[in-house]
């Protein structure tokens, strides 16, 4: 009877009890969007009607004090997001645009707003200043979207999401001066205060945790979990700074995403990670929490709330519009991009009912004022999403259909492993450099010598490959484990290379062999210069020390003739990417016709990355790089074979001096893809030191030599 009793109470409406509330919500985040997607209905409209459906002015099964943490935390990620996603190289190029755009929409809702609510509304001074503040405002509900249909990069969503940021502070900043005037407060020391107070923020935020994050992936190299709570916690103490220093919370957890951008490249486990638990919890709660504010009884209070509610819908839609409008003129956009840019900017939620809430808490506005913007917050959200995810979806085709087709060899990448510890390093790389748009895995080669021990050598290299499977399954990555058993690792690595149809071999660099391999290395070549005897492709030799995310700055060296070779634009495409993914600025030495050809690749790819380039004579003045690098740099060294164009006598001690000179450093020697050639030496050829011409000369030798004894035999 008691547990009955325990039992109804637990049931009972409003739940109480956090298991029942959960356990609910987990299954409105999982069938709303199932349900609503048969309607070609967003799924982020269907979890607001859900939060309407549940909530206060609902059915009233769960208080919106309930999922109030969840819901706060699903906007500092949202916002977060938005920061950690955002290309900065794109952002700084558009950094004007974004600030264009960003006064376009504060200061057009802010005018339009101060107009209807003084003369239409007939507010007083200090609520029409607030309620047009809160026009100005908008929250990227919409945003989940975009990054859905993978247009985070197009310029437009770069521009809305700069705007955003610049239009919230400067709300938010209004309303820190509105709460001063009304507490009394708005003098020298309130402005003195709040200056300080901004700046101490901004640095903390932008200057030490950079350094902090850095420091930490550097010491903390393979604890994922560790590396996730780590950016947790720093996203919500940057939120609780931001608050001490007199602003929202979502301004300091988008400055952590700016601050950690740099340091989580977007192809890492981490940054799956990041998203994954992002889209799965928290953002869906937030979006619930913003449907429980939403009473639609308001509507039937009167008139003077319709009047007010239909007033301020209509100024905020059209505000937004006119400024996504004149953004469109101003920048020559198309009319798919500006609806993007007015669907992301026009729902307002979280920095709106802030303001709104704060103004009703002081009396500044009346319930009137309050229901009607929680109206504004329904039909605002429902908008921008269905704006967002139509004109969005037109983006994404349209930007499909402009990308270069996919040349006729499909890109394959190689990873030969030895050693497990490098997996994961080399995995790494290998997902940085990959196309995103390409469909083959990468494949990790295993190499097992043929001898009696070959059947516990397959054992113990598939038990070293699952460490590998399971690191690529963190990227959602595909991967192929291949399995190779020949006479010695070079054949290995070029029969599978010419099997495979491989583009890219990604070589781990060895630095410690015995003395008998440096000897018979002395005559028959090391085992790299075997490889790159027979495979042709682009290979890169890599030592990485630290994880490629710590990466500050990348130092590229190009030989004279570099831009040649056959496979130039290739390689250079690679390290484009792996600057962009490593969030490294990159310098280029390299001699002045090949910064010409790098430069036009870059006009004809509109490619936005930071490069600085420098005049290098050629691998003759490789000292000089070692003034340029420091610790936290990433070196990479292109070289050539022996007898192609690019090809120099002085990069046979490359590998040395590399080694002595960048020992700390993650350390790159790249060989590009060349035309196999026959080049005569004094001796043997490299392709005559197989077994199989051996024997067949030494047989033509045999034979010789019988006709040559049978001569002198006549002759006696």
């Amino acid at each position: 009877m008691k547990y009955s009793l325990v039992l109804l109470m637990k049931l009972a409406l409003p739940l109480k009890d956090p298991i029942p509330i959960f356990s609910l919500v987990l299954f409105i985040i999982l069938l709303a969007p199932i349900i609503l997607r048969k309607f070609r209905i967003p799924s982020i409209i269907g979890l607001i009607l859900a939060g309407m459906l549940i909530g206060d002015h609902g059915f009233k099964i769960i208080e919106k004090g309930s999922i109030d943490l969840f819901g706060k935390a699903g906007l500092l990620y949202i916002m977060f997001l938005a920061g950690l996603e955002l290309d900065m190289n794109e952002f700084r190029k558009n950094r004007y645009r974004s600030m264009v755009f960003g006064a376009f929409t504060f200061f057009i809702p802010l005018t339009m707003g101060y107009l209807v609510c003084t003369y239409l509304l007939h507010f007083n001074f200090m609520a029409t200043l607030l309620i047009s503040s809160m026009f100005a405002t908008h929250t990227l509900v919409a945003y989940p979207l975009a990054s859905r249909l993978g247009i985070t990069k197009n310029e437009a969503v770069t521009v809305a999401v700069g705007g955003t940021i610049i239009t919230d502070t400067a709300v938010l900043l209004i309303l820190a001066v509105i709460t001063g005037a009304e507490a009394g407060n708005l003098n020298t020391e309130f402005w003195v205060k709040l200056g300080i107070s901004l700046a101490i923020f901004a640095t903390i935020i932008l200057w030490l945790m950079p350094m902090l994050g850095r420091w930490f992936f550097k010491k903390i190299k393979d604890d994922k979990t560790s590396h996730f709570i780590f950016v947790l916690a720093l996203v919500f103490a940057a939120a609780f700074l931001a608050e001490l220093a007199g602003v929202e919370g979502i301004i300091g957890a988008f400055l952590a995403g700016l601050a950690l951008n740099q340091l989580i490249p977007h192809t890492s486990p981490l940054m799956n990670r990041i998203e994954f638990v992002g889209n799965a919890l928290f953002i869906p709660f937030f979006l619930i929490s913003v449907g429980m504010l939403v009473d639609l009884r308001v509507l039937l209070k009167g008139p003077e709330a319709l009047i007010i509610a239909g007033a301020l819908t209509l100024m905020a839609l059209s505000s937004k519009w006119l400024a996504a409008w004149f953004t469109q003129l101003v920048f020559r956009y198309s009319p798919v991009q500006r609806r993007v840019i007015f669907g992301l900017s026009s729902a307002h939620a979280a920095a709106t009912i802030a303001v709104i809430l704060i103004g009703f808490n002081m009396h500044i506005v009346d319930e009137n004022v309050l229901n009607g913007t929680v109206v504004l917050i329904l039909i605002t959200c429902l908008v921008g999403s269905f704006v967002t995810e139509s004109a969005g979806r037109k983006l994404a085709i349209q930007e499909a259909a402009e990308k270069h087709e996919i040349p006729d060899q499909p890109e394959r990448i190689l990873i030969p492993v030895a050693n497990p510890e490098r997996i994961e390093s080399m995995l790494d790389f290998a997902v940085m450099i990959k196309d995103p748009h390409a469909s083959t895995p990468i494949y990790p080669l295993a190499i097992i010598q043929d001898n009696a021990a070959a059947k516990e050598s397959i054992h113990a290299s598939n038990k070293m490959m699952e460490k590998a499977v399971i690191h690529a399954a963190a990227t959602e990555s595909q991967l192929q484990v291949v399995t190779r058993i020949d006479l010695n690792v070079s054949d290995g690595i070029a029969r599978a290379t010419k099997e495979l149809m491989v583009s890219d071999v990604i070589l781990g660099w060895t630095d410690k062999t015995s003395a008998t391999d440096r000897f018979l290395g002395s005559f028959f070549g090391s085992t790299l210069d075997n490889v790159l005897q027979s495979v042709w492709e682009t290979v890169y030799v890599c030592s990485f020390q630290h994880p490629l995310n710590t990466t500050k700055k990348m130092v590229l060296a190009l030989p004279k003739n570099a831009e040649y070779e056959l496979g130039f634009l290739h390689y250079l495409q690679k390290m484009l990417m792996l600057a962009k993914q490593a969030g490294a600025r990159l310098v280029i030495f390299s001699a002045p016709n090949t910064k010409k050809e790098i430069e036009n690749y870059l006009v004809q790819s509109k490619m936005s990355i930071e490069i600085t380039f420098k005049d290098f004579d050629g691998m003759e003045d490789f000292l000089v790089l070692s003034r340029e690098v420091t610790r936290d740099d990433l070196v990479v060294v292109v070289t050539a074979r022996k007898g192609t164009l690019s090809y120099n006598a002085y990069m046979e001690s490359l590998p040395g001096k590399i080694d002595r000179h960048f020992k700390d450093n993650n350390v790159i020697l790249l060989y590009p893809e060349q035309t196999a050639i026959d080049y005569m030496e004094a001796g043997i050829q490299p392709e005559d030191l197989t077994l199989a011409p051996i024997q067949e000369q030494l047989a033509n030798l045999n034979k010789l030599g019988k006709v040559v004894k049978r001569i002198f035999k006549g002759k006696k």
